[in-house]
Formats: structure tokens, sequence, C-alpha cells
């Protein structure tokens, strides 16, 4: 059953059953006023028809009538229980199980209760003790005829000693009846306005949910950019939709990292595989010539072995940096440790310069005071000639490489500057990508991975890299670590040593 219906049901129940209790309430309450009304009329009559016999005043018949009206009557009996004066239009009843009347001649008290008053007539019936008149008084003479409206000048009521006044249930009876029938329609009639107002109730809470629903039916995995709507954001259900939608933002956000993950996983193998035929296709064209006739001419067999050394040297050069590439992917381990950064450049520099073999001079500006940072030397120190080598892979003879070590902005910071050909500003968000090589200005053999490699390590210590470049002019790398570990610099895949590496 749909969540409307269930509350609607629910609300109904619960209304219907507030609305009859109230209801059988009212009708009670209202029952119990209506014949409490009769019997303190009929008390009240009785009273003040004792009092009047006991003070032997006159009654005339519009006293008579006065103390009849709203259908009461009116019975005097003697010390013996006989009729001495009734009004009209009532026939008294003797009771034979100890009637009202007797119990008052036997205890001297008012007695008083529910009787038939007539036949299938019930209503209520008050006796009260009258004392003897002290002087005579004009009452109807008794006579089974109704009373004529005659004054009749004896003393017939001297004996008087009960007087019973009673009076039918039946029109409080009848008014019950009326406010019963009223009551039941107006409780029925609010149950089925209860009934459709908690539907409509319901309808109006839900309706969100219904928005909710088939928006939420129209996202895809394809497509998560579509968000549910929020009418209400400070209701419940408009929390809940903006919750999913947090949460459909970051499944978007995750979804495209995984799908640019995978686009450069694709490139990567892509240009992997044919990085590796090119080197694998020189070596096995210069083997078959050896094999079929160039070894029966030195000198090509010469040159066919040196370019399979050549070529073998590259690919292992491509491996190796493959293997970098992926041991970072990994999380391979760092040993951590705080130490200076301007160590790692001195080797670096003292590494390139017997390269560079005095072709570019590669020039060491060191910092006043150690620049001590927590790193893993290895890496950093492989970061550091990957800088150097790029330098003096592009800069032509004669030029300048310059290496300086400083602390800024509480981050330690390694500069490499060369008087090189430059990067021109189109290819400059690229350099850091895989297999990225900028071709028309530098022809130089090589994989594009090294950059890669750098950036990767340097993420890998929660530092960043940057490259400022002119071309024609040279380029300025800046490698930047921070000097203390921080937890952001397990993110980019190496981990420190004995420690799982987050993300």
């Amino acid at each position: 059953m749909p969540i409307r219906w269930r509350l609607t049901l629910f609300n109904a129940l619960v209304i219907g059953a507030i609305l009859l209790a109230l209801g059988i309430s009212v009708f009670f309450l209202v029952r119990g006023v209506l014949l409490s009304g009769v019997e303190d009329t009929v008390r009240g009559r009785a009273v003040s028809v004792a009092r009047t016999v006991e003070a032997g005043q006159p009654l005339s018949p519009s006293d008579v009538e006065q103390m009849t009206l709203e259908g009461v009557f009116v019975v005097v009996r003697d010390g013996e229980g006989r009729v001495l004066a009734h009004t009209v239009d009532v026939e008294p009843r003797q009771e034979a199980d100890a009637p009202f009347w007797r119990r008052v001649l036997e205890t001297g008290k008012p007695e008083g209760g529910k009787a038939d008053v007539s036949r299938d007539d019930p209503g209520y019936v008050y006796a009260v003790p009258v004392a003897p008149p002290a002087r005579p008084n004009l009452l109807p003479a008794p006579s089974p005829l109704p009373y004529a409206g005659e004054v009749i000048p004896k003393d017939p009521l001297s004996a008087a000693r009960v007087v019973e006044v009673g009076k039918s249930y039946e029109s409080a009876a009848d008014a019950v009846r009326t406010f019963g029938t009223v009551l039941a329609a107006g409780i029925l009639a609010a149950f089925l306005v209860s009934v459709g107002g908690a539907y409509l109730l319901a309808r109006a809470a839900l309706s969100p949910v219904e928005a909710v629903v088939g928006a939420a039916r129209g996202i895809s995995e394809g497509d998560l950019s579509k968000r549910l709507p929020v009418s209400r954001p400070k209701d419940e259900i408009g929390r809940l939709a903006t919750t999913i939608n947090d949460l459909l933002a970051r499944l978007e956000e995750a979804f495209a990292r995984r799908e640019e993950a995978l686009a450069r996983q694709r490139r990567f193998v892509a240009d992997a595989s044919h990085e590796l035929r090119t080197p694998l296709t020189s070596i096995d064209g210069y083997a078959k010539m050896l094999k079929q006739w160039a070894l029966q001419d030195p000198e090509v067999a010469k040159e066919g072995v040196e370019a399979i050394r050549r070529d073998s040297q590259r690919m292992k050069g491509l491996v190796e940096g493959l293997l970098s590439l992926a041991r970072g992917d990994e999380g391979a381990p760092m040993e951590l440790r705080e130490q200076d950064l301007g160590s790692v450049a001195a080797e670096a520099v003292s590494a390139a310069r017997a390269v560079a073999r005095g072709r570019v001079s590669v020039r060491y500006v060191p910092s006043a005071d150690p620049v001590r940072a927590t790193f893993d030397y290895a890496l950093i120190r492989q970061a550091a000639g990957i800088l150097l080598d790029n330098a003096l892979k592009y800069t032509p003879e004669g030029g300048r490489v310059t290496v300086s070590v400083r602390e800024r902005e509480g981050r330690a910071q390694l500069e490499v500057s060369d008087t090189g050909v430059g990067i021109p500003e189109e290819h400059m968000p690229f350099i850091f990508e895989r297999f990225y090589r900028v071709d028309e200005a530098r022809s130089t053999a090589g994989a594009g991975l090294g950059l890669s490699i750098a950036h990767q390590i340097v993420e890998a210590h929660g530092g960043s890299i940057c490259a400022e470049s002119e071309p024609g002019r040279g380029s300025t790398f800046t490698l930047q670590i921070p000097k203390t570990r921080h937890a952001s610099a397990q993110r980019s895949g190496y981990q420190q040593q004995g420690h799982p590496a987050s993300g």
C-alpha cells in the first residue's frame, strides 16, 4: 500500500476514534442533563405542592395548571395510601413492590426513583411526606373523572399524608433521540471531511517525493549532471533531496575522475606500446640484417651492433621510466628523514657536470643557511637529476644551467634554470603529462616520461613543481616540498616506509 494511503488510513482511524469517543461522551452527557432536568423538575414540584398542602393555602385552577406544566402530574394520598386527589389525564398505578408513597409512610422521608407512570411509559416519581394542614384548604375533590375546575369548599385533604409528583421521560427521550441523530450525522460528516483532508494533506506532503522519484528515474550512469528538485530545502524531504544532490555531485566528480584516469591509462598503454615498438623494430631489423649478410662486412656489422646497443639502451631507459611510474602509482614506500636539500642539489650538479663535459656550464648557488626538510633522499635526488638532465638536453653548447636552493614561505625550494631553447606557451599545460614531448623545439630522442616522474615524486612529498619558460631564452623549473611531512604527501601513490598510502 502506498505511503499516501497508509497515512490517510492512519489519520482516518485516529480522527474517527477521537470523534467517536467525543460523540459518545457528549451524547451521554446531554442525555444525563436532560434526564436530570426531568428529575429536578419533579422534585421541585413535589416539595412545592407539599408545602402548599401543609400551609392550608387555597389552590385555584391556575395554581393547579401551573403545577402540572410540562406534563407533570400530582397525586395526594392519605395515611392508608388512598388517593385523595389527583390531576387530569393521569391514572395513578398502584405498584405491587413497596411503591414510593408506602416507603414514605413507613420512613417519613422523601423517596423517589424511576417508575412506569402509565402503561409502557417510563418516568420519574418523587413522593414527599405531608404534615396535617394547619387550617382547611381548598383542593379538588378525589374523583376518577378529570377535574372540571370548580372549587369544593370542603376539606377533603385534611387527611393528606403523601404527595406524589411524577413526569414521563418521553419528552426527554425524544430530545435525546433527536440529539443523537444530529450528533451521529455530524460525526459522520466530520469523519468524511477529516478523511478527505488527511488524503489531501498526505498528497501535499508527499508531492515533493513524487517529484524526487520522477527526477531520480531520469538520472542514469551515463548522465549524472541532473539534480533532484528541492522545493522546500528546510524540511525533511528537502534535506534528503539536498543530501542526494550532494551525493550525485560527488559521484559525478568520481565518475569524471575515473573516466579521466581510464583515458590516461589508455593513452599511457598506447604511448608505451608505441615507444617500445620503435626500438624493438629497429633491433629486430638490425638483427635480421646481421644474420643474413651484414656479418660479411665489418663496417656494416659494427654499425648494426652500435644501433642495437643504442636502441636497447633507449628501451632500457623507457622500461625503467615505466617502472618508476608504476611504483609511484602502486604506492612504493618512501624513507623519510629530515635532511639538507642543499646536499641533494650539490650531488645532482656534480653528476650533471660529468655528463656535460664542459659543453654546458653547470653552476650551483647554495643557500647561506642549510635548507632542511623531511623527504626521501633517493627520490628527490632522482627528481633533481631529471630536471638537470632535461636542462642539459635542451640547452645548446655554450649555454648555462644554474641550480639554487632556498627556503621560501616555509617550504624548501630547488630551482633549475637554463638558457636553452625554451618551451612554447601552448605546450606549457601539458609538459608534465606522460609521453608528452614538444617535437618542434625538442628533437632530441626521449620517451617523455622524465617530467612526469619528477612531478609524481614531488606530489608524493606533498609538494609542487612548476615551470616558466620563454622560447629562445630558456626555462626555469621550480621544485618545492614542505619542510615537515604533511598528510597530503601520501596522495600521489608513494607511501612512507612501513605505512600504507592513503587514497
